[in-house]
């Protein structure tokens, strides 16, 4: 049964009920009445079975007893029609609670056949209901922007896995056909294909465990001072070869609770991309500061910055402000998506801006150790 109905059923039920109350103790009130009626003629001194102002006789009696059962009878036909006329007025007001309830259930069986940019039409109302479609259609939004972005993923999944697969199909069939002689060059090239196809999938799989919250994490203190200065001299020779100096600030003693491998790798994957965009003689700086009750480590650049139009999107996966990016220096295109990740699964935050004076200044803060 529709909650229409079941409404509608509710009030007849009480609207019968009263009117069956009303009826049954109906030939009881008016009984009383004419009871304290007789009463109050015997203190005026009129007989039972006498009428006011007429003599004794059985008419007044009869006369009583007829004005009873019609008093009676007007009690049970007024119940009567204030039941219908309730009932009337149930099946109405159940038909507005009703209707709403209806355009949500036909927008939900739209989004679950598909259909994510159907919304509710209740967002407008100030009721329950209201609120109700509200949250129906922020739910419907973001099942629609997880759906883009999981389209756009394959997409993209499919693009950067395809390209190093036709390099290496392509330089395999020329050697084989005799085009390119077997010479180590060739192969050097079809190995580099293969391990920027074997990065790409781990990349992707820790971007897939952290986002499931299964990452598996050891957590212990990290002075970060430390691990900065590690990075800087893990990344030293590749910037040196650039011209490219790597400065480093921060106090000593700022530390967080985290993976420190998994720190290490995120924060590489910054100074990777730093390093990428840092023309020769430039320079890379990484910093730790405290902010408030967390560890800030920034890494800025001296490269061309970053667009504001870009900005929102530098951490999504493949995202690349330069169409024109090739796979050279082997990327896997993920490296701020796994620093956005790994961080998340820390429970931290990241944030990317242009610097002042140009460049790009990358950030990530993790709650600080009390100390």
């Amino acid at each position: 049964m529709s909650l229409r109905f079941r409404l509608a059923a509710g009030f007849a039920v009480v609207a019968l009920a009263t009117a069956a109350a009303v009826a049954l103790a109906a030939p009881f009130v008016v009984g009383r009445g004419f009871e304290r009626f007789q009463a109050e003629m015997v203190a005026q001194g009129v007989e039972p079975g006498q009428g006011m102002g007429q003599g004794p006789g059985p008419r007044a009696g009869i006369h009583a007893a007829e004005i009873e059962r019609e008093t009676t009878l007007t009690l049970v036909v007024v119940a009567i029609t204030a039941a219908a006329a309730a009932s009337l007025v149930g099946l109405a007001l159940a038909g507005r609670v009703a209707r709403p309830l209806r355009e949500l259930e036909v927008a939900a069986a739209a989004v679950s056949g598909g259909d994510l940019g159907r919304r509710s039409g209740l967002a407008e109302r100030t009721d329950e209901l209201g609120a109700l479609g509200r949250s129906f259609d922020a739910m419907a939004a973001e099942l629609e922007r997880t759906e883009a972005g999981r389209r756009r993923f394959f997409q993209d999944a499919v693009h950067e896995l395809r390209t190093p697969l036709a390099v290496i199909d392509a330089t395999t069939s020329a050697v084989l056909d005799g085009v390119y002689p077997h010479d180590d060059r060739h192969l050097d090239t079809i190995r580099d294909q293969a391990r920027l196809l074997s990065r790409i999938v781990d990349d992707l799989r820790t971007i897939s465990l952290a986002e499931a919250g299964a990452l598996p994490l050891e957590r212990r203190p990290v002075d970060t001072r430390a691990l900065l200065d590690e990075a800087g001299r893990t990344f030293a020779a590749r910037a040196d070869r650039a011209r490219i100096r790597i400065d480093v600030t921060g106090r000593p003693g700022l530390a967080v609770i985290a993976d420190r491998d998994r720190l290490r790798q995120a924060l590489a994957a910054l100074i990777d991309n730093a390093l990428r965009h840092t023309p020769d003689d430039g320079t890379i700086g990484l910093a730790a500061s405290l902010v408030g009750s967390t560890v800030r480590l920034e890494v800025t650049d001296t490269g061309p910055g970053i667009a504001p139009e870009d900005l929102p999107h530098v951490f999504e996966r493949f995202y690349q402000a330069d169409p024109a990016r090739d796979r050279a220096a082997g990327t896997s295109g993920l490296g701020l998506s796994i620093v956005s990740a790994i961080v998340a699964a820390h429970g931290g935050r990241v944030g990317a801006e242009s610097a002042g004076g140009g460049g790009a200044r990358f950030w990530l803060e993790l709650p600080a150790v009390a100390r």
